[in-house]
């Protein structure tokens, strides 16, 4: 989404023609979290400081969707996917993309399943950030000839699984800490009774 929030970009994109279109809505998943990741945690996988992770939580960028802050004392606790988008905004950030269309994207993260977050690719020209999910889409994209860039979000999953796997996460049911959790063996889980 531009900045005024019309469809930018290149010409047929959003037409409902194919090819890469620019974010929108999607069918959200329930969360069905058991681990949680507390602020130091996820920023350390995500490469960010506590901070901005306080920054982002209190104006609503990336809130904890497995438990919010209850006023002093309690802690956050961010689900592996909180994480993966922290470290997406983190990259957005990074190349210079406005906030209002970092926004968009991360609307649009929370509203995809997880299975398309691992198959997607989002690409902006910096005015607008699109969904690109085949090779096709992205040729299609890079033929308008603009400068872009684009995140690999399956390969930022990766990174954040490995990060995590060396770090602690918080049973969210009990509150035991898991020494060197490996979130992928929870996706593991969900995916298997998802079937």
């Amino acid at each position: 989404m531009s900045g005024d929030g019309t469809a930018g970009g290149a010409p047929g994109l959003g037409s409902g023609e194919g090819g890469p279109y620019p974010l929108h809505g999607g069918t959200a998943e329930p969360s069905t979290d058991t681990v949680g990741y507390r602020g130091p945690t996820a920023c350390a996988a995500a490469g960010i400081t506590y901070r901005q992770l306080d920054y982002w939580a209190r104006t609503g960028l990336v809130e904890p969707s497995v438990r919010p802050a209850y006023g002093s004392g309690t802690q956050r606790l961010y689900s592996f996917r909180d994480v993966v988008v922290l470290k997406i905004v983190k990259r957005f950030l990074d190349t210079g993309v406005a906030l209002q269309n970092i926004r968009a994207a991360v609307q649009h993260l929370r509203d995809r399943g997880l299975g398309d977050l691992e198959r997607m690719t989002l690409m902006s020209d910096g005015a607008t950030v699109y969904e690109c999910s085949s090779p096709d889409e992205v040729v299609d994209l890079l033929q308008g000839g603009q400068g872009i860039f684009g995140i690999a979000v399956g390969v930022v999953w990766r990174d954040v699984e490995a990060a995590l796997s060396q770090l602690h996460g918080e049973r969210v049911d009990t509150g035991e800490t898991l020494v060197g959790h490996n979130p992928a063996d929870e996706l593991a889980r969900r995916r298997n009774r998802a079937v």
